[in-house]
């Protein structure tokens, strides 16, 4: 069974479009409401066939969302467990593609890389905090990656049980890759298409900052 997490926060005017896109290649979408306040809650009322909807109360961060959904997923008897955003940013046709080195049982985990080729219209200022991000995680874990903040990834339901995510906000891509390292698990990575209609959401560079801090803080603190 294969199931797709999508966390979403004020996202009205794209969250419905994405849902019925991923129900073409998935067996079950979990979405996430974290606390939204723009007409989100409504749209994802009129949601049907193959869809449940998991509500905070208030905004906790999208990395308290991804938790809630892959809690929810697993609870559902998910074999498979993708997880992706709610702005269009990802396409869904993609998740073939993700899944497939979990069903070949190469992998655990797979990433889903926005750097494998050339990104299209991502600003220049998230390239060089990706790629600073990424640096500082090969130097702390050993492990590489083109793009450790990649939110579109794919997990086997082993994965998915043994990662633990703690960091509410931007970052717990960080951390999924130091839950990686720590139990042992094996990733791959996928080229993966993005679109990037609005150029300011995102991680900014204080939070590029903060995911830094935290990712150096969980290394030396195990």
């Amino acid at each position: 069974m294969i199931v797709a997490v999508i966390p979403v926060y004020n996202e009205a005017s794209t969250i419905s479009r994405v849902v019925e896109e991923t129900k073409k290649y998935v067996d079950l979408v979990v979405v996430v409401d974290d606390g939204s306040t723009d007409g989100t809650r409504k749209v994802l009322k009129n949601l049907n066939g193959k869809v449940f909807v998991h509500t905070h109360i208030v905004n906790r961060g999208v990395g308290a969302a991804t938790a809630t959904g892959i809690t929810a997923a697993l609870n559902s008897g998910a074999d498979i467990i993708v997880t992706l955003d709610a702005d269009l940013q990802h396409k869904p046709r993609d998740i073939p593609r993700l899944i497939e080195p979990i069903v070949r049982g190469e992998a655990d985990v797979v990433i889903g890389s926005r750097f494998k080729k050339p990104p299209q219209g991502m600003p220049f200022t998230k390239i060089i905090g990706n790629k600073l991000l990424n640096f500082i995680t090969k130097v702390l874990y050993g492990f590489e990656s083109t793009d450790t903040q990649s939110g579109f990834k794919a997990f086997s339901r082993k994965a998915a049980s043994k990662i633990e995510i703690t960091v509410d906000k931007y970052g717990f891509c960080s951390e999924i890759i130091g839950e990686i390292k720590k139990n042992n698990l094996k990733m791959k990575e996928v080229p993966i298409d993005v679109i990037y209609l609005d150029k300011q959401k995102g991680t900014s560079i204080i939070d590029g900052i903060g995911i830094a801090v935290d990712l150096i803080l969980k290394r030396f603190s195990r």
